[in-house]
């Protein structure tokens, strides 16, 4: 079966400690984040992720988060913390994602792209480009761009314009992301029909901090809105 016949695919990311794993794991997660951009209120010491790795069930699976780190750092920390799945975060290039999928082919790469309104269309082109380098993408992230941040800032991409302009029949399967909440989450889905989903300052009680009811609610209105009609205004 391939990644984009399953059910919506949810990853909540900024998961630092075992206990919040395993809240994210019982309520239905796909993928767990795991943050290595040391400015993050979210981030996370190899230590620590290595520990959550080692209690997640097969089924499960810890992405590794980066941000404009070199190859060389990435593969320490995916090797020393038994990662398998990279998600780059930052402004890295095409050229960077062949060097990674050349060294480590069995490595799963999610490009995320920070993008506003009038730079959606950068994308394809992009996409383009790893084709023709060679690299097979696990997925596309997309999140609003915010100067001066890599994510997780609670702003909303507007959904009609990647519904638009995201071509999920040629492109790889699509995880939306930005400003995702338990009570926007369910009309986002409706309106985009992304692969996946990615939550992490939408069920946060403060920066960096997962309240397990808020994770609850919204692997539940997540998994419910491909099932029920659209109700709701689309940003």
């Amino acid at each position: 079966m391939s990644n984009r016949d399953q059910q919506l695919w949810v990853k909540v990311c900024g998961i630092r400690d075992v206990q919040t794993a395993d809240v994210a794991v019982n309520a239905g997660a796909n993928a767990l984040g795991l943050n290595f951009y040391h400015k993050s209120p979210r981030s996370i010491t190899v230590e620590a992720a290595a520990e959550i790795v080692d209690s997640l069930p097969e089924h499960v699976t810890p992405v590794g988060l980066f941000v404009n780190q070199t190859p060389a750092q990435i593969e320490q920390i995916m090797e020393t913390a038994g990662l398998s799945t990279l998600q780059l975060h930052g402004d890295e290039t095409p050229e960077m994602l062949a060097v990674l999928s050349e060294n480590h082919p069995n490595w799963k790469l999610i490009w995320a792209r920070r993008v506003s309104d009038e730079e959606i269309s950068d994308v394809e082109d992009d996409l383009r480009e790893c084709e023709s380098l060679g690299v097979k993408l696990f997925a596309c992230l997309l999140d609003p761009k915010v100067d001066g941040a890599y994510g997780g800032t609670g702003e909303t991409l507007s959904w009609n314009m990647v519904a638009r302009h995201y071509d999920q029949s040629m492109n790889p399967p699509l995880i939306l992301a930005g400003g995702l909440t338990p009570d926007n989450v369910a009309d986002a889905v409706r309106a985009v029909r992304p692969w996946g989903v990615d939550v992490a300052s939408g069920v946060e009680v403060e920066r960096g901090i997962k309240d397990a009811e808020l994770i609850r609610e919204f692997l539940t209105n997540a998994r419910e809105s491909t099932q029920t009609p659209s109700s709701g205004p689309k940003p």
